[in-house]
């Protein structure tokens, strides 16, 4: 659906932060649009590689409103479920989605915003950015890198370890992605795993549950100027789902620490030492998706947008949702975007009020 006009809200995104902002939007009698890039349903989760599962049990990774149905045979729904969860989601609650339509700026225009996009323009009285961060992979400047002469992928790229079987394969990165995708490979593929310092695996009894509370606790403490309780680093790294529990049980997911620089033929560490690799997957994490909002000249020197809560301090028209904990504890994840997409609902209906 393609189109253009006016509206209250515009939410730019429609994966799981756009659909949770307008759920309760839709709760609060806002008129507003959704737009989406992507051309069907499900966000990101679409693109993720074939073996990918949440960090936690269906009923710990719902969205607002709808608690999302238990998968048969499986105590961490994969990513097919997640498609299939936040497409009936949509549909369920009627959201206004236009797609697929790709924003390419947002401007001040007098008492609106303008939102440009590939298909027309659109005008609100606010906006609520909930683009995400997979679009937007980051990859280190390792010396050597354009030297190297096998294949790179970064996170976003890798689908199976069949594309990879027989291989030897560098995996880099020692977070949850990192892990998931060295245990997957380390069955077909000559494997070595590089981490920037040893892995810590949480226990095997915490999951996606406990990260939550522990990203709440923190920001409830920051908040009230007590101490800093460390939040979800402070527990660990890596959620030790079944896949990743096996393979280190195995003995499979031995770490070794980042080296210093690639060659022709492989990576190097400090020593001279060396492993020859056909492939080299940069499991190194993502950035804010933001260009569109560049026309607005919000990002401080580091490249960040001074927030609130999720409301822009220097354009208290616009919102952002679901970029990390900087946008409301773990606000990326299903669970956790709700409370912070139902605060910034509220702060624009406030505002709409305002303005009569």
């Amino acid at each position: 659906m393609t189109g253009a006009g006016h509206t209250q809200v515009v939410v730019i995104g429609g994966g799981q932060a756009g659909l949770a902002a307008g759920y309760h939007l839709r709760r609060l009698g806002v008129d507003f649009v959704i737009l989406d890039a992507q051309s069907t349903p499900g966000g990101a989760w679409q693109h993720a590689w074939d073996s990918l599962h949440l960090f936690s049990p269906a009923a710990y990774s719902s969205l607002p409103g709808r608690p999302m149905p238990v998968q048969a045979g499986q105590t961490y729904p994969d990513a097919d479920h997640v498609v299939g969860y936040l497409t009936e989601y949509e549909r369920r609650y009627d959201l206004p989605l236009h797609r697929p339509i790709r924003v390419t700026g947002v401007h001040r225009d007098g008492e609106f915003l303008r939102v440009e996009t590939d298909s027309g323009v659109w005008r609100a009285q606010a906006v609520i950015s909930a683009t995400g961060t997979w679009w937007r992979p980051f990859m280190p400047a390792v010396p050597g890198r354009a030297e190297f002469r096998g294949r790179q992928l970064h996170t976003v790229e890798y689908r199976s370890p069949r594309d990879l079987a027989g291989q030897r394969v560098v995996v880099v990165g020692g977070g949850n992605s990192g892990a998931q995708i060295a245990a997957d490979l380390a069955y077909e593929t000559e494997l070595t795993w590089v981490t920037q310092r040893p892995p810590r695996f949480l226990a095997d009894d915490i999951d996606g549950r406990a990260l939550f509370d522990a990203a709440t606790a923190r920001r409830r403490a920051l908040d009230e100027g007590s101490t800093d309780t460390g939040g979800v680093a402070s527990l660990g790294d890596i959620v030790a789902v079944p896949p990743v529990r096996e393979a280190r049980n195995a003995g499979l997911l031995k770490a070794s620490p980042m080296f210093v620089r690639l060659d022709r033929d492989g990576v190097v560490w400090a020593d001279g030492t060396r492993a020859p690799a056909d492939t080299v997957i940069w499991c190194t994490g993502f950035r804010p998706a933001l260009s569109h909002l560049a026309p607005l000249g919000l990002r401080g020197s580091r490249g960040h947008i001074a927030t609130q809560g999720t409301r822009s301090i220097d354009e208290p028209r616009l919102h952002l949702l679901g970029y990390g904990d900087w946008t409301g504890p773990a606000s990326a994840t299903l669970i956790g975007v709700g409370r912070p997409a139902r605060d910034a609902a509220r702060e624009i209906a406030g505002l709409l009020d305002t303005r009569g």
